[in-house]
């Protein structure tokens, strides 16, 4: 079994930069691709960025070029570095792991940015 965990959630104000963590546990060896997504009532469900075992990125359109995905595989970690926060970013943002025919996700955070 995987069991998934986030963090770093919370207030922001326009422009700042928040840092998510999510921390992968279990039989992570099976693992081959991590991501995120986050819903809100505006946002309903998208992806936000997703990252697989070989290193590539993808990153949902509005967030291109203003977050960064990341794992730190050694200890089952996955970030979403995000910056230059917008209102719009406003979402409970969770965290996935997928092993190629399943995703174990996390209970998700909340992160708040006000206009």
């Amino acid at each position: 079994q995987v069991q998934v965990v986030e963090s770093g959630g919370g207030l922001a104000q326009p422009g700042e930069s928040l840092r998510l963590s999510c921390v992968v546990s279990g039989n992570i060896a099976s693992l081959n691709g991590w991501g995120w997504y986050r819903e809100s009532p505006e946002i309903k469900r998208e992806l936000v960025a997703a990252i697989i075992i070989e290193g590539l990125t993808r990153y949902g359109d509005s967030v291109r070029g203003r977050f960064t995905i990341s794992r730190d595989g050694g200890n089952g970690v996955i970030y979403l570095e995000m910056n230059h926060l917008k209102p719009e970013d406003t979402a409970v943002y969770s965290c996935f792991a997928a092993d190629g025919s399943s995703l174990t996700w996390g209970r998700g955070v909340q992160v708040t940015v006000p206009s």
